[in-house]
């Protein structure tokens, strides 16, 4: 799939497109465009924000960075993303956006988006569900408080999984994950040693196979059920059930799920 069509993709699990919409998107994505490299800032907190931007390929991260220097990653971001739909509204950024592979983002002029809503009223409705989903993420993000070390991860590699599959960037049971055992941490709270020896232990029972920044779930299903995923709050309703893969389930789990239980928790 090419980078200009990636929106597309992304856009077309909230709500129907017709053509008109996908030319309108095409024509967006492709008017201004830029290229940043691996590990360097695309926009930092407190800059004033001109565009609303579309990660067209690559993976970027928003964080915040605390007093002292430690950071905390708030959100992974794959190609379909968009970023900050919010800039319509508050234009100074309250946290920062960074990438981890060389991106390649589309620059939407704010006048620009709001023509096209004018002319096409699905697509408000489309970038609207977009920042649903998102803030739908981040709350359950939230929920990581609650859970431990092997859900936390399992839970993010999941939606992962199923965020990229969405946009046909999965390789049957397989995708890239070119996220670090440093970068899990500083998402969900834990040490890197932490993370490390939770990754050992679900690769020890099967959970996940991690080789070469390559991500390998050998059962989507079982590993949904062990760290008690459901990806409803993903709200990728249109076509769900087309896109579901044999033996994983989606916005609820089995009866009498059992999580699976860490032995270094």
């Amino acid at each position: 799939m090419s980078g200009d069509d990636i929106l597309t993709a992304r856009l077309a699990n909230f709500i129907e497109l017709g053509q008109a919409e996908t030319e309108a998107i095409s024509n967006l994505t492709r008017e201004r465009t830029r290229q940043v490299g691996a590990r360097l800032d695309i926009i930092r907190e407190g800059d004033v924000a001109q565009y609303v931007y579309v990660v067209l390929s690559g993976w970027a991260y928003r964080y915040k960075t605390l007093e002292d220097g430690r950071r905390q990653i708030i959100g992974f971001l794959l190609p379909g993303d968009m970023f900050d739909i919010s800039n319509r509204l508050v234009r100074e950024m309250d946290h920062a956006v960074g990438t981890i592979t060389p991106v390649r983002l589309a620059e939407l002029s704010l006048e620009r988006i709001e023509q096209a809503f004018r002319q096409h009223p699905k697509l408000a409705e489309a970038f609207d569900r977009h920042t649903a989903s998102a803030m739908a993420v981040q709350r359950e993000w939230t929920v990581h408080l609650a859970r431990n070390a092997v859900e936390r991860i399992g839970h993010l590699l999941c939606e992962l999984f199923i965020r990229l599959r969405a946009v046909n960037l999965t390789h049957g049971n397989r995708c890239d994950l070119p996220i670090t055992q440093a970068d899990i941490a500083e998402a969900m709270g834990l040490t890197a040693v932490h993370v490390n020896r939770t990754l050992q232990e679900m690769r020890s029972v099967g959970l996940i196979i991690l080789k070469d920044r390559v991500l390998e779930i050998p059962d989507l299903g079982r590993l949904q059920q062990a760290v008690l995923f459901t990806s409803s709050y993903l709200h990728l309703d249109l076509g769900r059930d087309a896109r579901r893969a044999p033996g994983t389930y989606g916005s609820s789990p089995p009866d009498r799920a059992t999580p699976f239980r860490s032995r270094i928790d």
